[in-house]
C-alpha cells in the first residue's frame, strides 16, 4: 500500500513540475501576442499549478497510515483536494469569459500570434501526454487527485485545440473578435470540466456507491463461489481514496461451528484481498441460513434440510446490496 502511495507521489509530482514549466510557456505566448485567447490558456495554467501543489500535499496527506483519530486513513483528503481542484476550474473559466467579454468591449493589439501559436500547440501535445499518463496512473492506484489531476491537462489540451484553431482562423481572415469567441467558448467546456470533478469528489466524499466496484466485487465472487456459501448480502463498500471498506454479510449453514465459520471468512477475505492487491479491510457479519432457503442451498450432508435443492440463485449488484437474505 505505501509502495503505490510512493508512486503516486512521484506522478503528482512530475504533474506539477510540467504545470509549472507549461504555465511560463503560456505566460510567455501571452506577452508577445497579447491574447486574450492565449491569457484564458495561461489562467487555466494557474489553476492546474496550484491545484498541483494542493494535490500533491493531500497525496503525502493520505499515505499516512492509520492511527487512533483515524482509524480508516487518511484517503478522503484526496476527494477534498479534488473538489477544490474542480472549483478552481470553474472559477478560471468564470474569468476567462469576463476577460473575453472585456476584449471585445475594449479589444487588445494582438501580435506575434505565429510565434504564439507554436508555443501554445507544443504546451498542448506536453499537456496531452501528462495528462493520459496522470489518468492511467490514478485508474491503477485508484488515485482521485490523479484522476481529476489528468483529466484536467487533457480537458486543458481540447480547449488549446479549439483555441488554436480559433486564432488560425483569425490569423487567415484578419476578425480579431473570433480570438474573444474562441476564449468564450472553450471557457464553457472548462467549467463544465470542473463540475465533473467536483461532482465524482462529492461522492467519494459523501460514501455515494460505487456501482463500478460493486460490480468488481460481485464477478470475483461468482466465479470463486463455494457451495457452502449460501449467500452474501447487505454489501457497503467505502472508498477511501483507493483503499477500501468491505461490509457485508455471509450467510452459511446454521450448523457450522464458530471455528469453521471463521475458516470461511478467512478464505473469502484472501480471494478478495488478492484480486484488490491487499487495498481492502472487511467487517462481514456470519448469518445462519433460514429453512426458506433450502431450496437455494447446494450443502447436500444437511440433516435439517426441509426441502430439495431447485436452483443456484445468481449473485447479481442488486441481490448483493439488498439488506435480505436470499430466497426463490
Amino acid at each position: 500500500m505505501q509502495e503505490k502511495k510512493s508512486t503516486t507521489i512521484k506522478t503528482q509530482q512530475l504533474l506539477v513540475a510540467v504545470s509549472v514549466a507549461l504555465f511560463l510557456i503560456k505566460i510567455f505566448a501571452w506577452h508577445i501576442t497579447s491574447s486574450v485567447a492565449i491569457l484564458t490558456d495561461a489562467l487555466e495554467s494557474t489553476v492546474n499549478v496550484i491545484a498541483g501543489f494542493i494535490g500533491l500535499y493531500s497525496i503525502i496527506i493520505s499515505a499516512k497510515p492509520k492511527d487512533k483519530e483515524h482509524p480508516y486513513g487518511h484517503g478522503k483528503i484526496e476527494f477534498i483536494s479534488s473538489a477544490f481542484e474542480g472549483i478552481l476550474i470553474s472559477v478560471a473559466g468564470l474569468i476567462i469569459i469576463y476577460e473575453a467579454l472585456n476584449n471585445i468591449i475594449h479589444p487588445h493589439i494582438i501580435q506575434k500570434l505565429d510565434y504564439g501559436l507554436i508555443l501554445i500547440a507544443f504546451s498542448a501535445g506536453i499537456n496531452f501526454i501528462v495528462g493520459y499518463f496522470c489518468v492511467k496512473k490514478g485508474k491503477k492506484e485508484n488515485s482521485p487527485i490523479l484522476v481529476a489531476g489528468g483529466k484536467h491537462l487533457i480537458s486543458d489540451t481540447y480547449s488549446t485545440i479549439g483555441l488554436l484553431i480559433g486564432l488560425g482562423l483569425m490569423l487567415l481572415t484578419g476578425y480579431k473578435w473570433i480570438d474573444s469567441i474562441a476564449a468564450m467558448i472553450f471557457a464553457f467546456i472548462i467549467i463544465f470540466t470542473g463540475y465533473k470533478i467536483i461532482r465524482k469528489a462529492i461522492s467519494g466524499i459523501m460514501d455515494e456507491a460505487d456501482n463500478e466496484i460493486i460490480e468488481e466485487v460481485k464477478e470475483v465472487l461468482n466465479k470463486s463461489r463455494e457451495y457452502n456459501w449460501i449467500d452474501v448480502h447487505n454489501m457497503r463498500i467505502i472508498n477511501y481514496a483507493g483503499f477500501f471498506h468491505i461490509d457485508c454479510h455471509l450467510t452459511v449453514p446454521f450448523y457450522l461451528t464458530i471455528n469453521e465459520g471463521h475458516d470461511i471468512l478467512e478464505k473469502l477475505s484472501i480471494i478478495l484481498s488478492k484480486h484488490f492487491n491487499e487495498r481492502v479491510e472487511f467487517f462481514i457479519h456470519v448469518d445462519a441460513c433460514q429453512l426458506y432457503q433450502c431450496n437455494i442451498c447446494k450443502v447436500s450432508e444437511c440433516k435439517s434440510r426441509k426441502e430439495n435443492f431447485v436452483q443456484t440463485i445468481e449473485w447479481t449488484t442488486e441481490k448483493l446490496i439488498s439488506n435480505n437474505k436470499h430466497k426463490i
